[in-house]
C-alpha cells in the first residue's frame, strides 16, 4: 500500500494483512510514510514490511518502531540472515521464491524449515515483485505437496480478480498477495479492482 485510503479499504474488505514496501521500486515508502499509511491497519490486521537488502538490525528496528508481525524478505535471504532476524523480533518471518518457470530451488526445504511462510513469486528481471506475470501453478502444485509442512505458502505473481479463483483451486495457498493486479497505476489501488478481488477468493474452492 501507499495510500492510507487504500490500506484503510483493505481493512473494510477483511484482508487479514497490510503491506507496505521497503525493497525499492515504484510503491516504495519512507519510515515516515510507511507510518502514516499503517496508522489506519487495527491491530487485528497483520502489517508486513516487504525489504530487500538492508541489514538485520535495520530491518527489525523498523519493524519494532512501525509495529509488524511480519517481514518479508526479498533479495539475500540466507539461513544465517534469518537467524540474526529471527533472535530480535518476534513476528513471523516470510521468505521470498522467486522463480524462473516452475522449477523450485535446490535449497527450498531448509528455507521453509527456517522461515513462518515462502512466498512465490515471478523472476523478472530488474525487478523483486509487483510486475504482475503469474506462476505455472500446475506445474508448481505437485512440488509443492511433496514439501509442504507446517510453512504457510503465501502466492503472489501475477494474480487478480479474474484468476485468483483458479490459482486457488490449483495450488491451495494459505494467504493470496496482490498488488498490480488491483491498480490502475504502480501504487495506486483500485477500490472496485480490491472489491472485485475479494468477492473472487471468498467464491474459490480449495481441493480436497
Amino acid at each position: 500500500m501507499t495510500r492510507a485510503d487504500d490500506a484503510d479499504f483493505a481493512v473494510s474488505l477483511r484482508a487479514k494483512y497490510v503491506g507496505v514496501i521497503f525493497a525499492g521500486g515504484s510503491r516504495n515508502l519512507t519510515e515516515p510514510e510507511a507510518m502514516t499509511v499503517l496508522a489506519v491497519v487495527p491491530r487485528s490486521v497483520e502489517r508486513v514490511g516487504v525489504f530487500a537488502d538492508q541489514s538485520a538490525d535495520h530491518i527489525v528496528r523498523l519493524a519494532d518502531h512501525l509495529q509488524l508481525g511480519v517481514v518479508q524478505l526479498h533479495g539475500d535471504h540466507s539461513l544465517k540472515r534469518i537467524a540474526e532476524i529471527r533472535r530480535d523480533f518476534s513476528g513471523r518471518i516470510w521468505t521470498v521464491a522467486r522463480l524462473a518457470g516452475d522449477a523450485l530451488p535446490p535449497e527450498m526445504p531448509e528455507m521453509m524449515a527456517a522461515s513462518d511462510g515462502l512466498l512465490l513469486d515471478a523472476k523478472t528481471p530488474g525487478a523483486l515483485g509487483g510486475t504482475g506475470v503469474a506462476l505455472p501453478w500446475a506445474s508448481l502444485s505437485e512440488q509443492l505437496h511433496e514439501i509442504r509442512g507446517s510453512t504457510s505458502i503465501i502466492l503472489a505473481g501475477g494474480l487478480r480478480p479474474e484468476n485468483v479463483r483458479q490459482a486457488i483451486a490449483i495450488l491451495s495457498p494459505d494467504v493470496v498477495d496482490v498488488s498490480s493486479g488491483v491498480e490502475t497505476a504502480p501504487g495506486l489501488k483500485s477500490h472496485d479492482r480490491m472489491r472485485a478481488f475479494r468477492d473472487a477468493v471468498d467464491h474459490a474452492s480449495t481441493p480436497t
